[in-house]
């Protein structure tokens, strides 16, 4: 039984790791994905324009909770990672739509 809740612990703590990327870093990666799909020309225009309109309102909401006092508060965070959530589905959906830029 105690290895097994120790296992568990250390599953728990590994995994809060590996997904304990970094806000800051998370917008880095998605930033060039946009990047990447533009140069690419998986995305055109109109996509890489709303998905840089997404992550600026983003980037805000991130600064306006930062400046709110002591940092991102565990509840500030989670909805910050959900909104990356739906940007990070958005990015993957417009590069692989079928549409190019001309």
């Amino acid at each position: 039984m105690r290895k097994a809740l120790m296992a568990a612990i250390l599953a728990g703590s590994l995994a809060l790791s590996a997904s304990a990327q970094t806000v800051a870093q998370r917008q880095k990666n998605q930033q060039k994905r946009i990047g990447e799909g533009v140069r690419s020309g998986e995305l055109t225009r109109q996509e890489a324009h709303k998905l840089e309109k997404k992550e600026a309102q983003l980037h805000r909401q991130i600064r306006r909770d930062r400046a709110d006092g002591g940092g991102l508060t565990p509840k500030e965070r989670v909805k910050i990672e959900k909104k990356q959530d739906h940007v990070s589905r958005q990015i993957y959906k417009d590069k692989h739509d079928g549409q190019t830029r001309k």
